[in-house]
């Protein structure tokens, strides 16, 4: 693994044009356009345990889905994620088990630099992103890099999580806030 790279994965700034990274990008491109074109359920199946890092059973993504790299996501069992998910993996994104993501929503794992001239360069970096078991993800959902949200809550269509997220609450909004507390 190169340095870049292993920056990257560390949670440190790296340059995002990078000639590792962009095999990467190739190989995420043809196995994407493959699942998202493919009609068989079965042969995306196949594909989607290619793409990412590790897919429990029984779990259903809805074409069309687009990732970074792919290799960077895990997905728990019976999980369903409904059309049109962007997940940006270029810092791990761990889904548990039994979630529910509604359609359009974004995982968002890389920042860039604030200062122009290093936005210019390529300079970003990327913070994981962890979901927990039973979590529900309303409709156009954006979670910001280096978000946890714990097991059992439910966040509100078209919310942005910013910062963490207790276990088994309700939040909605921009930014999203606690608005109660699920028994």
């Amino acid at each position: 693994m190169g340095e870049n790279k292993e920056r990257m994965l560390a949670g440190d700034w790296y340059i995002a044009d990078d000639e590792e990274l962009g095999a990467a990008t190739v190989r995420r491109e043809e196995l994407c356009r493959t699942y998202n074109t493919t009609p068989d359920r079965a042969e995306r199946a196949a594909v989607l345990k290619e793409l990412l890092g590790a897919v429990g059973e029984d779990v259903r993504i809805r074409p069309p889905f687009l990732c970074d790299y792919g290799t960077y996501i895990s997905i728990g069992a019976r999980t369903f994620v409904n059309f049109g998910a962007v997940f940006l993996d270029a810092g791990p994104i761990s889904i548990g088990e039994d979630v529910q993501i509604g359609p359009n929503v974004q995982l968002l794992t890389p920042t860039h630099e604030l200062d122009p001239a290093r936005r210019r360069e390529g300079w970003e970096k990327a913070l994981p992103i962890t979901i927990g078991d039973n979590v529900w993800l309303g409709g156009g959902v954006i979670v910001c890099p280096g978000v946890t949200i714990g097991a059992r809550t439910v966040v509100g269509a078209g919310s942005v999580v910013t910062r963490d997220l207790p276990s088994g609450v309700v939040a909605v909004g921009n930014p999203a806030r606690v608005i109660r507390t699920l028994e």
